[in-house]
């Protein structure tokens, strides 16, 4: 499942489109999928994860400024040059606002980068997104629709931090049964991920036939101009080609699931739809993307 991932994302983003009647049910769960992929989130974190942040404050710090200047301020960008609704362009702004995604570290993996420093930028900006998250679609979405910043913050809380907590406590009290469970959570990761963006597709099928082209190039800048201004951030702060390709895919790679999650919340169904195309996009390029800088060398003056 893990490895077949952008082939369920698309299969179930054309069911929710030809069964929206079925999917449009599920989007009262949307949250209660996010929260348990969290959890499944919070039972692989580690402590290693953030003893990477004090061995490497630097690196770690450039990754996360990264991914909280430069997707936000492309979303924005893009909503100036291209005219969109202002739904759309509220759920521009949000995707681009979320911490990075879990599936950067394995295209990190593949792309043979800094996996460590990878999922150590995932799991700081995660725990910051409560904050951040919030303030940046006040400041930067608020022209487009009311934002109610403090609802936001605990509502992240609940779907975020809460599950992530109750996760890393069940590694210290339960080690067997993470254990055991363990090798399920790809499966259990990628089946909440596809039903949230059915239940997204579902719910904004009328929406996505009139402005659906319109958000799917949106979506492929958006992710595109991510991973290359991340590339040339880190490359401008002197980080290796290793560093490079994983604050590259960082950047780049949002968590689109709670993208959705927040803007069917607090938004509409047609806010969601950026995160839902996004969720399907972004895996396929970001396996396109791993595929080609897994080639990239020190020594190669591509590089």
């Amino acid at each position: 499942m893990g490895k077949t991932f952008a082939f369920w994302v698309v299969l179930f983003a054309v069911l929710g489109f030809l069964l929206p009647d079925t999917f449009r049910q599920l989007t009262p769960w949307i949250v209660t999928l996010l929260g348990i992929i969290m959890f499944g989130m919070g039972l692989t974190i580690s402590a290693d994860d953030f003893r990477e942040v004090a061995r490497r404050p630097f690196d770690v710090g450039v990754g996360v400024l990264s991914q909280f200047l430069i997707m936000p301020l492309l979303a924005v960008l893009l909503t100036r040059l291209i005219p969109m609704p202002p739904e759309v362009a509220a759920g521009v702004i949000l995707v681009g606002c979320c911490p990075g995604g879990t599936s950067s570290n394995v295209m990190t993996y593949l792309s043979k980068g800094d996996v460590a420093l990878s999922v150590a930028c995932t799991s700081v900006t995660t725990l910051l997104a409560p904050l951040v998250t919030p303030f940046l679609v006040l400041m930067l979405a608020s022209e487009y629709l009311p934002v109610n910043a403090g609802a936001m913050f605990l509502s992240i809380v609940k779907v975020v931090l809460l599950p992530l907590a109750l996760g890393f406590l069940a590694q210290k009290l339960l080690p067997s049964f993470v254990r055991a469970a363990i090798p399920a959570l790809p499966l259990v990761s990628v089946t909440g991920i596809v039903l949230i963006v059915a239940a997204v597709v579902g719910a904004s099928k009328g929406a996505i036939v009139q402005s659906g082209l319109t958000i799917f190039a949106v979506v492929v800048l958006h992710n595109g101009l991510g991973y290359m201004v991340g590339f040339f951030a880190a490359r401008a702060f002197g980080l290796s080609l290793a560093k490079r390709k994983a604050i590259a895919i960082e950047v780049g790679m949002q968590n689109s699931g709670l993208g959705a999650a927040l803007a069917t919340a607090f938004f509409s169904p047609l806010a969601a739809v950026p995160s839902a195309i996004f969720s399907v996009w972004h895996n396929i390029s970001g396996a396109l993307f791993a595929n080609y800088m897994a080639r990239q060398t020190e020594d190669d003056p591509r590089a």
